[in-house]
């Protein structure tokens, strides 16, 4: 693999990492800036047709694509002790054309490999040695887990690594077992864990089941899942401690955590500050202020200073991000698409809307804003806070006082041309201070 030409010696890199079903990006995020975007309307796909609004190119420090250097399809991927885990996927069919990956249930898996084309495999790429960040070069571990994992859910909690079956390609794909195990990275074991209740031994995923999303707070895995039979949402939740699942019922309303703590809603609390969570509701970043007593509500704010308002007119926004950086500083990140001009060999290009910023609590956050905040809310239960903020875009308002000064560090839109036909999605994605790199060539 070509190597490219590196930041001076004895600087540090910081670099934001992002794996796609299909690639893994770093992204140098010292050459991400502000930029100022005044109407949506002025929207151009090549940088030549517009001086008012410019999409740059996302600044990428290295990409490797996995299908194509023949690794699964779909991995997620686990930190530790500065390495990257890559876990299980599918590996596509040989000879498939790549514009079929985004579509893989047309393409077929590489029976020969894995299970049936499924992979129980574990990659690692070190992360501190240059060569790693450079040629990107994932080696097999030496340990797999006890059975393949198609699109795995994989959550890191209280130093184990969690990881459950997901969502197979393909229809007729039988999920084999365990279909949940954890991994203790001090003896390096894997462990099966109880059967999921919305799998049965033996049956396939996309034929009863289809795991939606998940969250993750404190030491409980919440699951989604539709029943393709009569098309309702289930909740489920698995305690690491109790060792054990439960069902929770088919409706939001009646689950045991707030709102935006529950699948659907993509969140991360704000290092440094363990009451402080962004998450993303609809194409709005919103930070809440979990209150430290069950009498106090959450208290909410949107983050206008790094809104893509964009997204509300010209580009069709998918699932977004966020990115813990460091002390006080978050990420978010939304990809997205945009029509493309007459003529143009795709339909459409893919974009991402990334923004960074610093957060800093106000000191007046919690005195006569929390006591209007309680009048608002004297009707309700303010011990449940689930039950005092909707679940729709326009009913979560700014009822109280700002509590956060929100610093941009940079915002904006690029374009992800690295992707190819790729589908607009990121699995996942972290932040990691690449030391002391070198003129590499």
């Amino acid at each position: 693999m070509k190597k490219t030409v590196m930041a001076l010696e004895g600087q540090p890199k910081p670099l934001l990492w992002m794996a796609t079903p299909q690639r893994l990006i770093a992204i140098d995020m010292s050459k991400l800036k502000i930029n100022h975007y005044e109407d949506a309307s002025k929207l151009k796909i090549n940088h030549y047709e517009s001086r008012d609004f410019e999409i740059h190119s996302l600044p990428v420090f290295r990409m490797l694509n996995l299908v194509e250097n023949e690794f699964p399809f779909g991995m997620r991927f686990f930190i530790r002790d500065s390495k990257l885990y890559m876990v299980g996927g599918e590996k596509p069919r040989r000879g498939a054309s790549p514009k079929l990956y985004p579509h893989l249930k047309n393409v077929g898996h590489d029976e020969l490999f894995g299970d049936r084309g499924l992979s129980p495999y574990v990659y690692v790429l070190d992360l501190t040695r240059l060569d790693s960040s450079t040629d990107l070069d994932l080696l097999k571990h030496h340990t797999s887990m006890l059975a393949a994992k198609p699109t795995p859910i994989v959550e890191e909690i209280e130093g184990k690594i969690y990881v459950l079956s997901g969502t197979p390609s393909q229809s007729h794909c039988l999920l084999p077992t365990p279909m949940f195990e954890v991994y203790d990275p001090l003896i390096e074991q894997w462990k099966p864990l109880d059967q999921p209740p919305f799998y049965r031994e033996g049956c396939s995923n996309c034929q009863e089941f289809e795991v939606i999303d998940h969250s993750v707070l404190g030491t409980t895995i919440y699951v989604l899942t539709c029943n393709l039979m009569d098309d309702f949402y289930h909740y489920y939740s698995y305690n690491v401690n109790e060792g054990n699942w439960k069902f929770l019922g088919e409706s939001e309303d009646k689950l045991p955590v707030p709102y935006h703590f529950t699948p659907m809603f993509t969140g991360k609390f704000v290092p440094g500050y363990n009451d402080i969570y962004i998450f993303f509701l609809g194409d709005i970043p919103y930070a809440a202020l979990i209150p430290s007593n069950d009498r106090s509500p959450t208290r909410y704010q949107a983050l206008n200073e790094v809104d893509g308002a964009l997204y509300h007119r010209q580009v069709a926004s998918y699932s977004g991000l966020v990115v813990q950086l460091g002390e006080h500083e978050m990420c978010i990140m939304k990809p997205g698409s945009v029509q493309a001009k007459e003529g143009s060999l795709r339909p459409c290009h893919i974009i991402l809307y990334m923004a960074t910023f610093k957060v800093e609590k106000l000191l007046h956050s919690s005195s006569s804003a929390q006591d209007r905040g309680l009048k608002l809310l004297r009707t309700a239960d303010a011990s449940d806070v689930s039950q005092t903020s909707s679940h729709h875009d326009n009913d979560v308002q700014d009822i109280r006082a700002p509590f956060l000064s929100i610093t941009c560090l940079s915002k904006g839109f690029y374009y992800l041309d690295e992707w190819g036909p790729e589908a607009s999605y990121i699995c996942s994605a972290f932040f990691h201070q690449l030391v002391n790199p070198r003129n590499v060539r």
